[in-house]
């Protein structure tokens, strides 16, 4: 598709809080008053001026603290709701992966679901027929195809969701966070199928907390800081400035109350083992890492997770403590306080890291961000060679050289 495949010229989009899709007349005729005498009534701007050139074939990711506005830009590119100001178009069918399940009726089958969402994003049914086999194939619910879909799992509904979007042949893919829930394999299938369609001349706009991950799929990243294009560029470029603003350099961070939440996370630390905040950690240390939160109210199990990132994005260490120990965080007597500390033995190399904190469930993810980050300092006596050694890990090791009393074997098989 040769040109520009999405073009956003001065887009911004207000919301007004505490107002639903549908008000009441003594709402719509409270807000009218509100507004006469110029109370504006509470709004909040997801969005502001935004432009943005994505050329077809482009593959351009998306990074951002919460609220920083990306699933707002991701929605209206998906046309799913309107700019309050500004232009934006898309050239060819949009296959948009942007809540799992998006599109999906509980009460029908897996098969059902298929020939829906595929309608939904614009496939005529022969082309369902034709794509079925693949799509029930990539997503790997063969025996589930005529169970009604209230019974998925999330990671189920995630690889159906994701594999009809990603072949109703779309000339722009749109795939929002929903890849963090799903497993291992799962995710780099995902990669996989999104770098090929970048090959196959496609557009994708990929919005993800796994920074390595868009290092790896996105040549080009726009970084979005409260609504506005902060930085457009080079991937690599681009994420090693977001990290140093997202994450500050610190031993403990506290963030600002969020009383509306269900979970409060408080603060996120680098502790050594008795929990005091390690100011100066070196590698040859255990390093743990502890995360505060308030629980208002019962709900759902909770699960959580710490990933460790270098510099660029690279994820060194992904630790969920629901996958880890088979155990979820029931909560039966609310509001409680908790801590969670996971401890690393000393495997990392000196250098600097980024703590991204997750809690959540199958339905919601109530905090997920980049924390903090933290240096670990070289031993005093590393020489400087070792300390710029490109390596993921530098676990305690020993080397053994032995002297084998064998002697060589000469041409012809001769001893």
């Amino acid at each position: 598709m040769a040109g520009s495949a999405i073009q956003v010229r001065g887009v911004s989009k207000r919301y007004r809080l505490g107002a639903g899709p549908y008000l009441t007349l003594r709402e719509t005729l409270a807000g009218l008053v509100r507004r006469g005498r110029g109370d504006p009534g509470g709004e909040v701007w997801a969005l502001r001026d935004v432009d943005l050139d994505v050329d077809g074939g482009e593959v351009l990711g998306v990074v951002g603290l919460n609220g920083a506005g990306k699933s707002t830009l991701l929605r209206i590119l998906a046309r799913i709701t309107e700019p309050t100001a500004g232009l934006s178009r898309t050239r060819g069918r949009v296959g948009a992966l942007l809540e799992v399940g998006t599109g999906f009726h509980p009460e029908l089958t897996g098969r059902e679901n298929v020939y829906l969402n595929g309608a939904i994003l614009g496939m005529k049914r022969r082309e369902i027929q034709r794509r079925f086999e693949e799509i029930v194939a990539f997503a790997g619910v063969e025996r589930f195809l005529d169970t009604p879909l209230k019974r998925y799992s999330s990671g189920m509904y995630l690889r159906l969701a994701f594999a009809v979007a990603a072949h109703v042949d779309p000339d722009i893919v749109i795939v929002d966070e929903v890849l963090a829930v799903g497993d291992v394999q799962f995710r780099e299938k995902c990669m996989g199928r999104m770098s090929q369609l970048g090959r196959e001349g496609r557009t994708v706009v990929f919005v993800s907390h796994d920074l390595g991950a868009v290092t790896r799929l996105c040549p080009r990243t726009i970084w979005l800081e409260q609504g506005r294009v902060r930085e457009d560029g080079p991937s690599a470029g681009v994420i090693e400035r977001y990290i140093e603003a997202a994450a500050p350099r610190a031993s403990r961070v506290e963030f600002e109350p969020q009383p509306d939440r269900r979970v409060e996370v408080l603060a996120v630390a680098v502790t050594d083992a008795r929990g005091r905040p390690l100011e100066a950690p070196r590698r040859d240390m255990e390093v743990s890492l502890s995360a505060e939160f308030l629980v208002r109210e019962p709900g759902p199990p909770l699960d959580l997770a710490f990933v460790v990132q270098d510099r660029l994005g690279r994820r060194l260490l992904d630790e969920d403590w629901g996958v880890d120990t088979g155990d979820e965080l029931v909560v039966h007597d609310a509001p409680a306080m908790y801590e969670a500390r996971l401890t690393i033995p000393p495997v990392l190399p000196a250098g600097e890291y980024v703590v991204v904190f997750w809690i959540g469930n199958d339905y919601d993810t109530y905090f997920h961000r980049e924390a903090l980050s933290f240096r670990l300092l070289p031993l005093p006596d590393d020489p400087q060679w070792a300390v710029e050694r490109d390596r993921a890990v530098q676990p305690a090791t020993t080397w053994t050289v032995t002297s084998l009393d064998v002697a060589p074997r000469r041409a012809g098989g001769e001893r």
